[in-house]
């Protein structure tokens, strides 16, 4: 008798790089996408036995991908996952539901040209649809925001021991790498409209206030979203602490007021939470398939 069982799994096809134009007009438009496809369903015999009747093939998934391009097109990623995940679990019986994931690379026109582009958003879009049997979590946001204030941040009041070298300021740079999820609580709205309105949300909470920790911070960004936005019921962020550290130039005679700085990459601290409208459970199960806090 075998002493194993299998438990979870799931199998798919992984970063496929899709670039869909759209040419119905002399002025293009395109959407520039990493996608992920992986299935959930009766696999137990692909694994046990080698028996492959119920595995469609990677390269199938693949297929389907750039096709559901064409077909589907692509509105925004949110509605293309969804259509994925619709043809996969209605075309075979067997799949039970799977995980797609989207990266999307945001360009810009050269000039207003009709058809020349370059690369122009500093943030990586991001979204992750689970499908599992009739229950639907759509997860969306974004990566490598890099944002930056030059006063109205301090830090102060912290614990002190024998340790502690870190000095206290009222006026720092406060600067960070901003990543965020989102779950949304419909699939009935405007998802591109939808985020550019988050992340409008995110920057401007991360301007209107002085800063007295990016802790602090984290929570105003969450709490301007989850009372801005009715579809969000919960967000994320992991955000490191992009030091800035005063550079010592008095010792060349030089006065040094908070105008030279030494930019220190690692290490770095790091700060991660998350955010829920009053009255709403966390969704740890949501999260399950989400590397890293976000």
């Amino acid at each position: 008798m075998s002493t194993v069982k299998l438990t979870t799994n799931q199998y798919g096809k992984a970063e496929n790089r899709l670039m869909r134009v759209y040419r119905d007009s002399d002025r293009h438009e395109i959407r520039d996408l990493n996608v992920t496809s992986q299935l959930w369903g009766d696999f137990e015999t692909a694994h046990t036995e080698g028996d492959n009747e119920h595995v469609v093939a990677t390269d199938t998934q693949k297929n389907t991908i750039f096709a559901k391009a064409k077909e589907l097109g692509v509105s925004s990623p949110e509605q293309f996952l969804l259509g994925l995940a619709d043809h996969f679990t209605g075309s075979f019986d067997w799949v039970s539901g799977g995980r797609w994931e989207a990266e999307e690379f945001g360009w810009d026109r050269i000039n207003d040209h009709d058809h020349s582009f370059y690369r122009a958003a500093p943030e990586i879009r991001t979204v992750v649809l689970t499908r599992d049997g009739d229950t639907d979590t759509l997860i969306s946001g974004f990566r490598d925001l890099t944002v930056l204030k030059t006063t109205e941040s301090g830090f102060v009041g912290y614990p002190k021991d024998k340790y502690t070298s870190l000095p206290e300021t009222e006026d720092r740079i406060l600067a960070t790498d901003i990543a965020t999820r989102w779950i949304y609580n419909t699939t009935d709205l405007d998802f591109d409209q939808t985020y550019e309105k988050v992340k409008g949300i995110i920057l401007e909470a991360f301007t209107d206030h002085y800063s007295k920790a990016l802790q602090q911070t984290l929570y105003m960004m969450g709490e301007k979203v989850i009372s801005e936005v009715p579809e969000i019921d919960e967000i994320r962020f992991s955000c490191p602490n992009k030091h800035h550290f005063l550079y010592d130039i008095e010792r060349f005679g030089l006065e040094n007021p908070n105008e030279v700085f030494i930019v220190a990459d690692r290490p770095y601290g790091l700060i991660e939470a998350t955010f829920t409208r009053d009255g709403v459970e966390e969704s740890k199960s949501a999260w399950t398939n989400i590397a890293g806090f976000c």
